[in-house]
């Protein structure tokens, strides 16, 4: 049986000086009076997406457990528990949307409960639909800021590109062409993705592609570097905390899960994800919740999960460091996203593309690509894959001119000295490494890999 929210017919078009985050939102009104109830059905029902009614704190907190609410809008006098005791309750055990509370009674002691208790905004009896439709659109709009400021904060600090052709893969190949064909065939389904290759070839891209062809396009993209976050602080990204859950927990917060709440989530680099943290998700993934650290109660997400990895899962499980379940569970549809080298021509149409958008953005006259250069481009081996062509424009724009040797010997492995792929990986990040000054977490930055897999690696060679 459908609620008596749902029968409400929307008008998708419906006042739209509220914003257009209403039109999304899903809400939950929580009041004893069916009068009152009715009301704000028929003001909230047509102009939001989803709309819950509850007649009392019990069948409110079924409901949370249930479905994931972006405002919850409740009444202060109830029978058998107030709004603010059972506001307080939620804050403690795990509830962070917004709370409008609703009272009759304007007292200022009541007013400093409320704020006490986690309420955003107060509404005081009777009221005009108007007022409480702006107290909503308030609450979205601080929602939507204080997720965006967060996850780009995120992203500035994770991220190992510049913001750079992440939105669209280029290429007139047949290898890429192929690869764009099938993310317009899976886009518009909600079935898991995972990319894989080797590091540089765009899978960033290619999720965002995703996103921005699937029906959550309007909604966030949050990108994640599974290795880039310290194993005894993931969880807490991932999945929030409470206040007081851990040493420095100083106020609750959502993580990066609930940031990403109806839209996609990117788990790049998903071989560098702890074990531990691997069953959790595992558990996500299965029942759709979030249990944030330090909380009694599982939130529900809507979310569309795209992976993504450079290395062999296969043999991460046979290895033991990746767990077989997840494994199976994630791989529902792969994509393969080629190199650089097998992407006939793509090299020369992605030089110059770089060159002309980092001449402006660097503020220097572009550098002619003559003949050599072309050829050198086209038959160069890249290693490092479409950022290592990114990097080397722009080396080329700060030197006036290409790289001596490229294509022989400064930009590629000579004749002679092995072309074997682990060989040429092997001395492009210790180029990187060198570089850096040995710095291993800004080769790490540079190349678009964890520092884990660096350290990894010099061990491998070292033995």
């Amino acid at each position: 049986m459908p609620s008596e929210a749902a029968r409400i017919v929307r008008d998708t078009s419906a006042d739209p000086e509220f914003g257009p985050w209403l039109l999304q939102a899903s809400i939950l009104v929580v009041d004893d009076e069916p009068g009152m109830r009715n009301f704000l059905l028929r003001t909230l029902g047509p102009r939001c997406k989803h709309l819950e009614l509850a007649a009392d704190t019990e069948e409110a907190s079924r409901k949370l457990d249930q479905h994931h609410f972006d405002v919850v809008i409740l009444d202060n006098i109830m029978p058998k528990k107030n709004g603010v005791e059972w506001l307080a309750e939620q804050r403690a055990i795990g509830f962070f949307a917004d709370a409008i509370l609703m009272t009759a009674y304007a007292d200022l002691e009541t007013a400093i409960q409320a704020l006490r208790a986690g309420a955003v905004d107060f509404i005081l009896k009777p009221f005009r639909s108007n007022q409480l439709l702006n107290a909503v659109a308030r609450c979205l709009d601080r929602i939507r800021l204080q997720r965006e400021n967060y996850v780009l904060r995120y992203e500035l600090k994770a991220t190992s590109d510049h913001i750079l052709l992440r939105d669209r893969l280029i290429g007139e190949s047949a290898a890429i062409a192929g690869v764009r064909e099938t993310i317009a065939r899976v886009a518009p389904l909600p079935t898991s993705v995972l990319l894989t290759g080797q590091s540089g070839t765009g899978k960033e891209v290619a999720a965002r592609s995703l996103h921005s062809l699937s029906e959550r396009a309007a909604k966030p993209f949050v990108p994640i570097n599974c290795g880039a976050i310290p194993p005894d602080m993931i969880e807490s990204e991932l999945f929030g905390h409470l206040k007081g859950a851990f040493t420095g927990a100083e106020r609750a917060r959502e993580g990066l899960f609930l940031h990403a709440q109806g839209g996609t989530l990117f788990l790049d680099e998903i071989s560098e994800m702890p074990l531990a943290t691997q069953s959790k998700l595992l558990r996500v993934l299965e029942d759709r919740k979030v249990r944030p650290v330090g909380s009694e109660r599982e939130v529900p997400v809507d979310l569309r999960f795209v992976f993504a990895t450079n290395a062999e899962l296969e043999k991460e499980v046979q290895a033991g460091r990746f767990r077989a379940d997840l494994f199976f569970r994630i791989n529902v549809m792969q994509i393969h996203l080629p190199p650089l080298k097998a992407r006939d021509g793509d090299a020369i149409e992605l030089a110059t593309l770089f060159m002309k958008k980092l001449s402006a953005q660097l503020g220097m006259p572009a550098v002619p690509i003559d003949a050599s250069a072309r050829q050198a481009l086209a038959t160069y081996d890249w290693p490092g894959n479409v950022r290592e062509l990114r990097n080397l424009i722009e080396r080329t724009l700060i030197l006036g001119r290409f790289p001596e040797g490229l294509g022989s010997g400064t930009a590629a492995p000579a004749p002679g000295e092995g072309g074997a792929l682990a060989d040429v990986e092997r001395r492009h990040i210790l180029s990187v490494l060198a570089d850096c000054n040995g710095q291993r977490e800004e080769a790490a930055r540079r190349l678009g890999i964890s520092r884990k897999t660096i350290d990894r690696k010099l061990a491998a060679w070292d033995g």
